[in-house]
């Protein structure tokens, strides 16, 4: 801290300190640190076993095609029991159940990596706005109550009938179901970043509200946006199950988890791990992001 001399009224001088405000830069928590947070969940136990569950779902989606095209149909070899060339047995049409799971297990993972990101963005940018604006904070909340007051199910039976069952029904109900989670997240972290002590020196030096926003606001707020979005994976691709599940989602013959489940009900005595394949893979998915949300959330929770 530097020193001013003054002098008294009776000659002698006196060592005045200045108060000057904090600088923003050395009071505001640094970005890089909330990567390392999201490096060191991913060594923790639960992280590293989410992670690693996560990648090979992700490489047997990825590899599949060097089987097989998934569509091959062999009217003589329709529910064979399983063996070394057919894991899972045979459909209905003589198609493979193993590389048909994994076909589904392509499909539900590109509606995760396309729908739960948009809703990501949609939501944080509507929140942020809604933080900025009085008014359009509460008309947003409204709106987000108005969404939270219909099961994610229904909103998407609504929208699959309106729009037809479909890839884009599904995409627009994992949007419109998530983007209250993600709203009120960003909202609530703006406004409690506005009351940190980087955020008010920063507006006392008259650094640009903009600027104050992108800079230090942002980059400190990502941190339960992070940890909800691997949850709202798990919401999406149950989402995507259930709606496949009564014939709204993903249509024959492209599969999907949902759709093969819907399938192997009806023939769940002719081919009992026609159901048994899909349901592993859904709840193999469906661990592997719920360790990681919970590695994240312990990371940010004792670095916080």
């Amino acid at each position: 801290m530097s020193t001013t001399a003054d002098t008294a009224s009776d000659g002698t001088a006196t060592t005045v300190p200045d108060t000057a405000p904090p600088s923003p830069a050395a009071a505001a928590p640094r970005p890089a640190e909330g990567w390392r947070r999201y490096l060191h969940a991913a060594r923790r136990p639960r992280g590293a076993v989410g992670l690693s569950l996560l990648g090979l779902l992700v490489l047997a989606a990825l590899l599949v095609p060097v089987l097989s095209d998934g569509y091959d149909q062999q009217s003589a070899t329709t529910f064979v029991s399983p063996s070394w060339s057919h894991p899972f047995g045979t459909d209905e049409l003589g198609r493979d159940i193993f590389v048909r799971t994994l076909y589904g297990l392509r499909s539900d993972l590109v509606l995760l990596f396309v729908g739960v990101p948009v809703a990501a963005v949609v939501g944080t940018l509507l929140g942020i706005a809604g933080g900025l604006s009085r008014w359009l904070g509460m008309f947003l909340q409204r709106v987000f109550d108005v969404i939270l007051g219909f099961p994610g199910l229904v909103l998407g039976i609504v929208i699959a009938l309106i729009l037809q069952p479909g890839v884009s029904a599904l995409l627009l109900t994992i949007v419109i179901v998530l983007l209250p989670g993600y709203g009120r997240l960003a909202r609530a972290a703006l406004l409690t970043q506005e009351q940190r002590e980087y955020v008010l020196a920063a507006r006392v030096l008259g650094v640009p509200r903009w600027r104050v926003l992108l800079r230090h606001i942002l980059p400190n707020a990502l941190d339960p946006i992070i940890v909800h979005t691997a949850i709202a994976m798990v919401v999406a691709v149950f989402l995507e199950t259930g709606l496949s599940l009564v014939g709204l989602g993903i249509q024959p013959p492209q599969p999907s988890l949902g759709t093969l489940l819907n399938t192997g009900v009806r023939f769940l005595s002719l081919a009992p791990l026609y159901v048994l394949g899909p349901t592993v893979i859904l709840l193999l998915l469906a661990l592997a992001f719920s360790l990681l949300s919970d590695a994240l959330n312990e990371a940010v929770t004792r670095t916080s």
